[in-house]
């Protein structure tokens, strides 16, 4: 039996670090800029486990009892803290309570103790609390083949301290033993000694935060008589299977340091920076296409130096006139001569308050689709009483298009001009005059709030209206 138990433990020791070849792909893996510390990290954690002690151990040097009684196993419970210094190490203290028994083969002779009869057959001891640290390294968290391993192996190794009672069990019935190793009728006073505790094991991240914990973890005490008799000689040993949770404190924003793959996060970061390249290099083919595109117009300007469009004797590269009417007198320049000015009564415009009211809420209401000059339709409504104000009071109005810094200068320049004339061809076919609307765009020239937040940005994309 103790031989079946021992290949179980190793096996799974075996098995555990092939786990990460099973390990599965996770979908959403926070961000974490490389090299940046572990100020962006959950380092703190705290764990609850219990499991079954027995005193057998995969050593061959035995214990002064070897055998396991699977009916009256021990059974051990407890609890820890958690800092993880790097991906792969950290610090642990560990609590514990339980108790751990042990039983002779039924062909062995019991071992002697002074005043129990018959010798010892079984022994009980209740750890009453044990404390210890160690040291936790943490196995795969570096792979090259997943995005995040689910199962991360472990291996871990420290020193402690702990207070117990054994009591002991032959023919002549049971007693304690104190802490000289002598018999005693009535409950002592608790041993204590130091111990080395040694496990290894495995995590299985289940959610965000949150990991299964399976480990198993050998004991070697600093004295010969936790067992209650000194037998061998040696300091005994004990061990436990132990399966416990383990939740990560702090900010639930942030991925645990103790299972994030750093292979991962460098490699998303340079995807990051990839797609951000991307973007530069088609905003600057953008640019070089726009360019190119004036170089020819600046060829087909060239060709036309002594072209006159609108024949009035004046050749366009010095006409500072172009279309004029046909039959028109010109000067020099190609401009028009004066013509007897005309006395025009100017009729007074009175804008109130209600019709500024009315164009607030126009603007307000003005949406368009992404990159683009086309109105949404739910801005309609607002746009039809703007029509209608100007059209029964003969307003002039003035459409001023802005747009944030993003894009280039000239790109910013065309889609708000652009969007200025969208909002004027809509009011003119809602019944207004186009002679008095003018519309016009200044790109991103005149900001009324920052470019370096989304709200700010969101504020200098807009369309001015002025009444007059």
């Amino acid at each position: 039996m103790k031989m079946k138990f021992i290949k179980i433990y190793l096996l799974a020791a075996i098995l555990l670090p092939a786990g990460t070849v099973l390990a599965q792909h996770m979908d959403s893996i926070p961000r974490v800029t490389p090299f940046s510390g572990v100020k962006d990290y959950r380092t703190w954690s705290i764990g609850f486990n219990g499991g079954g002690s027995s005193v057998s151990t995969p050593f061959s040097a035995p214990n002064d009892f070897n055998d396991i009684d699977f009916k009256n196993a021990g059974v051990v419970y407890g609890a820890y803290i958690k800092k993880q210094i790097y991906h792969g190490f950290g610090l642990q203290a560990d609590f514990m309570r339980g108790q751990v028994m042990g039983t002779q083969k039924a062909n062995q002779t019991p071992y002697p103790l002074n005043g129990l009869a018959g010798g010892v057959d079984k022994f009980k001891t209740a750890i009453h609390w044990s404390a210890s640290l160690s040291g936790v390294f943490t196995l795969g968290t570096i792979n090259w083949l997943n995005k995040q391993a689910t199962v991360l192996p472990y291996i871990s190794a420290g020193g402690g301290y702990m207070a117990y009672h054994t009591q002991v069990t032959g023919n002549g019935g049971y007693s304690y033993v104190d802490e000289n190793g002598n018999l005693s009728s009535s409950k002592p006073s608790a041993s204590k000694s130091f111990f080395i505790p040694v496990g290894l094991g495995a995590r299985f991240n289940v959610a965000t935060g949150v990991n299964i914990d399976l480990g198993y973890h050998l004991y070697f005490v600093n004295d010969k008589k936790f067992d209650g008799v000194y037998g061998t000689g040696r300091d005994d040993k004990f061990s436990s299977l132990n399966l416990g949770i383990e939740f990560a404190l702090g900010n639930k924003q942030k991925p645990q340091l103790a299972v994030v793959n750093p292979a991962a996060q460098l490699a998303m970061d340079l995807w990051d920076r990839n797609e951000a390249l991307k973007e530069e290099l088609k905003a600057s083919s953008e640019k070089n296409e726009e360019e190119l595109q004036g170089v020819q117009q600046q060829i087909v300007d060239l060709q036309n130096l002594q072209k006159d469009s609108d024949g009035d004797g004046v050749p366009d590269a010095h006409d500072k006139c172009p279309n004029t009417e046909p039959g028109m007198r010109v000067d020099g320049a190609g401009c028009p001569l004066p013509q007897p000015k005309q006395i025009i009564k100017q009729e007074k415009v009175v804008v109130t308050q209600e019709d500024r009211k009315v164009v607030d809420e126009a603007i307000k209401n003005l949406e368009f689709d992404l990159g683009k000059a086309t109105i949404r339709p739910n801005s309609y409504e607002s746009l039809d009483r703007v029509a209608e104000l100007l059209v029964n009071k003969n307003f002039s109005l003035k459409l001023a298009g802005h747009t944030d810094n993003t894009g280039s200068n000239s790109l910013n320049m065309r889609l708000s001009k652009d969007r200025a004339e969208s909002v004027k061809s809509y009011l003119v076919s809602k019944g207004a005059n186009p002679s008095r609307i003018e519309a016009v765009g200044y790109g991103d020239t005149q900001p009324i709030a920052t470019n370096d937040t989304p709200e700010g940005r969101q504020q200098n994309r807009r369309v001015e209206f002025t009444l007059y």
